[in-house]
């Protein structure tokens, strides 16, 4: 099989393993919730600032966070229960601020909005766990072993780890595209329709924590079964 025919086929298979647990066009309100308070040109540098995280991020998970996790004796269980409770945290969080806080753009920046608050908070909570969550990082941990598993040679070794970087990029291309025109929903909005919008965005961002916590403890509680079979006997 030609070289490319084979960088076309990786590339495509990591795109799809990879957007619908990203989902960056329905991340868009819950970005906006996010990032309310904070001016048109702070959430395009936080647009620009999360793609690049989210790119380096999902290269480092697909390439050696499978490593990282076995040496500190984690497993992706447990990796989601935690990610899970920082959605679910970050969720409240924004349920219980007040109806201004939480519909009303700045026009100014504030105290905490100077360039290295927006860094930290362009990584967390905005990169991981709300873009780049355990199901992503999952899903890029899985896609390593397998792009690297197979095939011989120059595919193993350059065309399979491009093809795989390459999706990736795209992506956060399109993370970026999402997010950075993620201001022009808020003012069709109003201001009666934002705190609507951004309370239901905070709800179902509580319901997905609460959903990844859990099916982490089922993963954990059925590992648990299986160990544990013999016992019952």
């Amino acid at each position: 099989m030609p070289l490319l025919s084979i960088f076309l086929t990786k590339f495509l298979f990591v795109m799809a393993a990879l957007l619908p647990i990203m989902n960056p066009p329905g991340l868009v309100p819950i970005f906006i919730s996010m990032t309310a308070r904070n001016t048109p040109q702070q959430r395009r540098y936080l647009a620009r600032r999360i793609a690049l995280y989210c790119a380096l991020l999902l290269v480092g998970s697909m390439y050696v966070g499978g490593y990282v996790l076995s040496f500190f004796g984690v497993s992706l269980p447990v990796v989601q229960m935690s990610g899970g409770l920082l959605i679910t945290f970050a969720a409240w969080r924004m349920l219980n601020d007040t109806p201004a806080e939480a519909s009303q753009p700045s026009t100014e920046p504030s105290r905490g909005d100077s360039q290295a608050e927006l860094k930290q908070r362009a990584f967390y909570p905005l990169t991981f766990p709300l873009t780049v969550g355990p199901g992503s990082i999952s899903v890029a941990i899985t896609i390593g072993a397998t792009l690297t598993g197979s095939g011989k040679g120059i595919v193993r070794y350059a065309v399979a780890p491009l093809a795989g970087s390459a999706a990736i990029l795209a992506c956060s291309v399109l993370v970026y595209l999402c997010y950075s025109h993620a201001d022009k929903l808020l003012r069709y909005l109003g201001q009666t329709g934002s705190v609507v919008f951004l309370r239901l965005s905070a709800f179902i961002l509580l319901c997905l924590g609460v959903q990844i916590m859990w099916d982490g403890f089922g993963e954990l509680a059925a590992q648990w079964l299986r160990d544990n079979a013999a016992s019952f006997h």
